[in-house]
């Protein structure tokens, strides 16, 4: 069998975020490996073409829930969703995010909260949840939460994304070292530019930059993902330039990042 793979249908995975982008395709990727998906997003629309794309595929089963996740209680009610439903995920990729653009003083409140929400409480306590659940079971269980290649750059306008970002990496590393007695293996995976819609780029532009590089495409984001987690890895930067890029920003000055930032300032909303 292939590295993650399951008997078709003896197994739950739950992708957030599983409308489009990176987490369509770790929901394309896990069917293949033989399991169930719960898949979750704040739109019905989205979730409903994933799931009848993973039917037409041979997928086993699918199950859909809509939900607000950049709420308090988000967490909770996406857990007792699957629990009334009678789903107990081996697998859980927290892959739902926002992106932000823009001076932390331009920033509405409403922004800040709603991405501190999102992408760090959330999903701090989703691993809670269903980590308490995999080690009730006694099952090997696997948990992928995004972070982003953002949290080595702290270039102005990245503020909040990147320092959300930032902790759920953290977060990550720590919770993997207490998980890993119970055979709970947890990965943050952490990419540079993916050619997705989070930022905006029309699709033009995203194929650009494909070709040049700057970008790679969301399935490859989630076939390196899945490599780390069933390896068991706690960090994952996929592609090797981008890792040995990462001091570079670190230590960039601010005598050259202000002109990079009078030149995006345009692009900040």
């Amino acid at each position: 069998m292939r590295r993650g793979e399951v008997e078709k249908g003896s197994a739950w995975a739950l992708v957030t975020g599983a409308g489009s982008g990176i987490g369509r395709c770790y929901a394309l990727r896990l069917a293949a490996l033989g399991y169930k998906l719960a898949l979750a997003g704040d739109r019905p629309e989205p979730l409903e073409a994933v799931k009848a794309e993973l039917l037409a595929a041979g997928c086993a089963g699918v199950f859909v829930t809509t939900c607000d996740l950049a709420r308090v209680e988000s967490a909770e009610a996406l857990h007792a969703a699957l629990t009334a439903a009678g789903i107990e995920p081996d697998v859980v990729i927290n892959n739902a995010g926002m992106f932000s653009y823009c001076d932390i003083l331009a920033t509405p409140v409403e922004r800040i909260e709603r991405m501190v929400l999102l992408h760090d409480l959330t999903n701090t306590k989703l691993c809670r949840l269903f980590a308490a659940d995999m080690i009730r079971r006694g099952v090997q269980g696997r948990i992928l939460n995004m972070s982003s290649y953002s949290q080595w750059m702290p270039f102005p306008g990245l503020a909040l994304y990147s320092a959300s970002k930032a902790y759920l990496r953290q977060f990550t590393v720590c919770f993997a070292k207490e998980m890993h007695e119970h055979r709970i293996r947890v990965t943050a995976v952490c990419p540079a530019g993916v050619a997705t819609d989070l930022y905006g780029l029309p699709t033009r532009w995203q194929r650009i930059g494909m070709r040049l590089g700057a970008l790679i495409s969301a399935d490859r984001c989630a076939r390196r993902g899945l490599h780390a987690l069933w390896r068991g890895r706690r960090t994952c930067v996929p592609d090797w330039w981008n890792r040995i890029a990462i001091p570079v920003c670190k230590l960039l000055p601010l005598w050259l990042l202000r002109p990079i930032r009078k030149s995006t300032l345009k692009f900040q909303k």
